[in-house]
């Protein structure tokens, strides 16, 4: 993984060498330039002449990590000495794996002599992130195409909708790839479906799976339905958080009620088990009313076990022509024709994929980064017809050949999908900001490190090794996955680059904790590193955890070139009511991510931390996390997220350094909005702040957002009914693209001109009385680019508009609005809107929905999708 360890080592020396305070003397200085200007002309080099690179890249990688540990060794020693430091030592090693790099640019100048000229866009300042398209869509609600398999679907609706009354089990049967998580979920998500059951549920079971997990699954995909719960919860909570890390007693009885006497569909995803199903067949109650269990699986005995009465579907793999068809729509969505002479070299290309689905679609993205010539497919071709054996062995080899075409820049962040568990569903916020605080991104005048991270995930769902699970309302990517497949192939790669290990054994023996010394990244399932261990001068940069009620952190104090500690899924025991971090956390100098989720209070230390990136706090119990006034102390800071932070506290008056590079504050309770507090966050783009308590003579200051000049998102939440509105009175900044206001009284609907008049807002999200009046006028010129509207107990009596008020909207979404009494039937005329939704609304509500969906049809409009539940 040479690229990725030249990009960090050229940040790691950049920052030494540009930071006038860094402790470093210039006989330092000198091996260290250096070192920058290699590295600098090396990665130089793998973009500009990659099929040259095979041989050195090896050796390349291993000089710059080399590198880069001496030089983080050296700068941790002189800021902190320790009894393990030896200067002399260091600096010898510096001149060593200086020589070395020297070495290999020499190489490297006779391969380019001997290759000619080069021109400056080969070998000269080069930013991947600026060449990726960043334009996002907003998430479709068309239907997900099943080319190949409509029989399929039609057959698996035709089961699910049937007249039967008793409580049917519908086994979908494959090998991997082959379709059968996507024909259940175009089953799931069909309108058809939607319209004849009462609750839908998904859960992904998976090999490796915990009750815990499958109950909490299916009780977040079913909140939607639990509406004692969800009516209390914000859009970032989890339903599960209700009912505490371990009560699965109560979640059983929970989906049980919910499905009691309702007819509903559940989807039993990736089950590999008979046990699975034993431990959950009980909380589905048999109704007589035409309920259904969808559940797909490879093995066919675990099929046939849930119901021996019903008859599996097995999925067939697709023929010549169906291969084809699905090449084509893959490679040639947006286009209406594609090149003749392409067909027979494609058709070849299909056949070579053996009628495997996901084969297919991970060629597809492989062919859709090449020229569109003959040429350029015929070399695809014949890599694909040099592999001879089974379907395993081919995929295997596909897979293999979308990683080789993955340029350099996107090698790493695709491997790194691999030290996640099966079936995990990621974050793509928390997955930006570990590829950030990895240093996998080069710097780019343009763009953020987030916007090019975010780009670079856009990138490889283009390619389909990635698949997007939900987008955010404006169009990004919310959580993302892989399949198993190509996770295999990711944790394979990565254990031969020596990028990560996965570690699964339950206990980490002498023997293993030598191995994982001298790896650089390590992903723990199941082990147990609560343990002191001497393991002083690891190069481990990254731990992310994932074992269960692991007790303490204690083993980090000994990792000292630690960059990204992850311990958010670990779930620290429900019972623990606070713990202290402990001191030797506050020592990793080096440290950039730092997450956890047990309650405590961010000491005085945290400013130790010079290099932390992200701060993020999710503890599963809704606790005040205070913030130090040392916070300020830490210029590095770009995201401090937690559910709720206790109030900002205000910077010394002497302070003059402004947190420069922070973009994400979030959620912060009872923030004051000083002018001060403005200047001090010049380049804040995201901000939580909610209200609550009695203080009724803390003025707010809200008047202050407006000088906010990046903020981009804002979500403004008062909790009770407290006097506040009188004392908000917030001014939302021009370039804000997202609102989100819920509470008591924030606004009234005759003040939303206001929130109608911000140019580029594009997501508005009303919520739990936040808007205060009975009626709703809107008037033209307002919300030009909003595309997402929702109201959520929080509607007007009367909404009077007109359809060119909304230009641009393609979602609106009603949730639990008891007072309005009709949707305006000319916002059926808005022809960019793809969705209405209502949910929970009275009689009254859901027929004008119903009756602007009929009209709309009578008029020939197909595009417009009406999604109505009433109470």
């Amino acid at each position: 993984m040479a690229y990725a360890a030249l990009v960090s080592l050229t940040q790691t020396t950049d920052q030494i060498l540009t930071n006038q305070n860094h402790p470093i003397c210039l006989h330092y200085k000198q091996p260290i330039t250096s070192i920058h200007e290699y590295s600098i002309f090396l990665q130089a080099f793998l973009e500009g002449f990659p099929d040259k690179a095979t041989t050195l890249e090896n050796r390349i990688g291993d000089a710059a990590t080399e590198a880069e540990d001496t030089i983080e060794f050296l700068t941790s020693d002189l800021i902190r000495p320790s009894k393990y430091g030896n200067r002399r030592r260091n600096l010898r090693d510096l001149e060593k794996v200086t020589g070395d790099l020297d070495s290999i640019a020499s190489e490297v100048m006779l391969i380019k002599n001997g290759a000619g000229t080069t021109t400056a866009q080969q070998i000269g300042d080069f930013f991947p992130g600026d060449s990726v398209s960043s334009s996002p869509k907003l998430a479709s609600t068309g239907k997900n195409l099943m080319v190949g398999f409509n029989d399929d679907l039609i057959a698996v609706k035709t089961r699910l909708c049937g007249e039967s009354s008793k409580l049917e089990v519908i086994p979908i049967f494959g090998m991997g790839g082959i379709g059968k998580t996507t024909l259940a979920r175009s089953a799931y998500d069909d309108p058809l479906t939607m319209q004849h059951f009462d609750v839908r549920g998904w859960v992904t079971i998976s090999q490796h799976y915990s009750a815990h997990d499958v109950l909490s699954g299916l009780v977040s995909s079913m909140k939607e339905f639990i509406k004692e719960e969800s009516a209390q919860m914000n859009e970032s909570e989890s339903v599960t958080e209700n009912f505490g890390q371990s009560n699965n007693e109560a979640m059983k009885q929970k989906i049980y009620q919910t499905l009691i006497g309702r007819r509903y569909l559940i989807v039993l995803d990736d089950m590999w088990s008979t046990k699975a199903w034993d431990e959950t067949k009980r909380i589905f109650p048999d109704n007589n009313n035409g309920s259904r269990i969808l559940l797909t699986t490879r093995l066919s005995d675990v099929a046939a076990y849930a119901d021996p009465c019903s008859p599996l579907h097995e999925m067939p793999f697709m023929d010549a022509e169906q291969s084809w068809d699905l090449l084509q729509q893959k490679v040639f969505r947006h286009e209406e024709n594609y090149p003749l002479e392409l067909e027979n070299i494609g058709k070849e290309i299909a056949r070579g994929c053996r009628g495997l689905p996901l084969a297919i679609v991970v060629i597809a993205g492989v062919l859709s980064t090449v020229s569109k010539t003959r040429s350029s497919w015929e070399e695809i071709s014949k890599n694909i017809n040099s592999t001879v054996g089974t379907k395993d062995g081919q995929i295997e080899k596909i897979l293999y050949l979308s990683y080789t075409h993955l340029p350099h820049h996107l090698r790493p962040c695709f491997l790194y999908m691999g030290g996640f568990p099966e079936d995990y569903e990621i974050r793509a916020s928390k997955l930006v900001k570990l590829w950030v605080a990895e240093s996998f991104l080069k710097p780019s005048s343009s763009r953020s490190f987030e916007e090019g991270a975010e780009d670079y995930l856009e990138d490889l769902v283009k390619r389909s090794l990635i698949f997007v699970t939900k987008r955010k309302s404006n169009g990004r990517i919310k959580s993302c996955s892989v399949h198993d497949l190509v996770r295999d192939l990711c944790i394979r790669k990565a254990n031969e680059e020596k990028f990560h290990r996965h570690i699964t054994d339950r206990y980490v023996s002498d023997v293993l904790l030598e191995r994982i010394k001298n790896q650089r990244r390590i992903c723990i399932a199941h082990s147990y590193l609560d343990r002191e261990t001497s393991i002083y001068g690891s190069s481990i940069r990254t731990v992310i955890c994932f074992q269960r009620n692991a007790s303490s952190l204690g083993f980090v104090g000994n990792i000292q070139l630690l960059r990204v500690l992850d311990v958010v899924d670990a779930n620290f025991s429900p019972f623990i009511l606070y713990v202290s971090l402990p001191s030797k956390l506050f020592e990793l100098l080096h440290l950039r991510y730092l997450a956890f989720s047990y309650p405590t209070a961010i000491p005085s230390d945290i400013s130790n931390l010079q290099n932390l990136q992200s701060l993020i706090v999710r503890s599963v119990r809704t606790c005040f996390v205070p913030l130090p006034q040392e916070i300020w102390r830490m210029p590095q800071l770009r995201h401090l997220v937690c559910r709720s932070f206790g109030p900002l506290p205000c910077p010394d008056e002497g302070a003059t350094r402004a947190l420069e590079n922070l973009q994400t504050l979030s959620v912060v309770t009872n923030f004051v909005c000083s002018e001060k507090i403005t200047e001090m966050l010049p380049n804040l783009r995201k901000l939580g702040i909610v209200y609550s308590g009695d203080d009724c003579d803390q003025e707010f200051h809200l008047g202050n957002l407006v000088h906010l000049r990046k903020l981009e998102s804002l979500k403004l939440e008062v909790i009770g009914r407290p006097d506040f509105r009188t004392r908000l009175n917030p001014v939302f900044p021009r370039l804000l693209k997202e609102l989100t206001l819920s509470g008591f009284g924030i606004i009234n609907w005759k003040g939303m001109t206001i929130v109608g008049s911000l140019l580029n807002l594009q997501v508005l999200k009303l919520r739990d009385s936040a808007c205060e009046g009975d009626e709703w006028i809107t008037n033209e010129g307002e919300f030009l680019e909003l595309k997402y509207l929702l109201i959520d107990n929080s509607d007007p009596q009367q909404w009077i508009t007109e359809s060119d008020h909304f230009p641009s909207l393609r979602f609106l979404l009603l949730h639990s609005c008891r007072n309005l009494s009709e949707i305006p039937n000319c916002v059926g005329d808005i022809s960019s809107l793809e969705l209405i939704e209502v949910k929970y609304g009275n009689k009254s509500l859901v027929d004008s929905a119903k009756q602007i969906e009929e009209e709309q049809q009578s008029y020939g409009n197909e595009g417009l999708q009406v999604r109505c539940m009433p109470y």
